[in-house]
């Protein structure tokens, strides 16, 4: 397992200057990022990438609302290898009938993306597991019409505001959770509270370990009420030394 960085925490800065915040966040330590909407930047995107000795295994692009060749090729041409639709709205989330259809919808999108080598996932918000379907959170409900290989990222600080508990609910989906949105606060909706991982109410160390095929861990803020880049260097100094931690005890067992 390695970690990321969702670039949407730093959307302020990429229209400011694309080049030189790419090449700080390699300085801050991050070896990956996850690009958003990645279209319409692939090209800079990807130059100051290959410059900064960065790669993207993810990204997020609407998949179910834009043109699926066109948001393909340019994964293709970033190295991205799971492409990830951030998010349907919260009325698509009320009924069996309309999550069937989003099912439907994405198990093609999947199908589009195998044809340049590409894998597709979805990442939740609240809304997902708000709503209850049939004795399951709509989030469950869906995973359980994907087709095997389409792939769930989880928001565990979502889940949280959403009323459910992230570690139960990675528990419970099991294998088909291959990344999660890590990040930290008072698990309310108001995003200027989040912070920096370690520092709030989520036990992001249990749900670390709750995610037992977890191939990347992404760091996010939607918001931050602090100095951004300040916010996710203190975040990946908590995890890197949280697993280094880890690797010693283990190597003392």
């Amino acid at each position: 397992m390695s970690y990321s960085l969702q670039l949407y925490t730093l959307r302020d800065a990429i229209q400011e200057d694309l080049p030189g915040t790419i090449r700080r966040v390699a300085q801050i330590g991050f070896t990956q990022v996850e690009p958003y909407n990645f279209v319409a930047t692939a090209k800079e995107l990807g130059a100051a990438l290959k410059e900064n000795g960065l790669t993207a295994p993810s990204g997020h692009a609407p998949l179910l609302s834009q043109d699926q060749d066109e948001i393909f090729a340019a994964a293709k041409d970033l190295g991205i290898t799971t492409v990830i639709e951030p998010c349907l709205p919260a009325h698509s989330w009320l009924t069996a009938e309309d999550i069937r259809s989003s099912a439907d919808r994405l198990n093609a999108a999947a199908k589009k993306g195998a044809e340049y080598g590409i894998r597709v996932g979805y990442h939740n918000h609240a809304w997902e597991v708000e709503s209850i379907i049939e004795g399951k959170t709509a989030l469950e409900y869906f995973a359980d019409l994907l087709d095997p290989d389409v792939v769930l990222e989880v928001d565990t600080y979502w889940v949280a505001v959403g009323g459910q508990d992230p570690v139960e609910l990675l528990t419970r989906l099991g294998d088909r959770v291959t990344f999660i949105h890590i990040k930290d606060g008072p698990g309310t909706p108001d995003t200027k509270a989040q912070q920096p991982a370690g520092q709030g109410t989520i036990p992001l160390l249990d749900v670390l370990a709750a995610a037992r095929s977890l191939e990347v861990g992404v760091v996010e803020f939607d918001d931050y009420s602090g100095d951004i880049f300040r916010g996710i260097t203190e975040s990946l100094a908590y995890l890197t030394a949280t697993a280094s931690a880890e690797a010693v005890e283990g190597a003392q067992l």
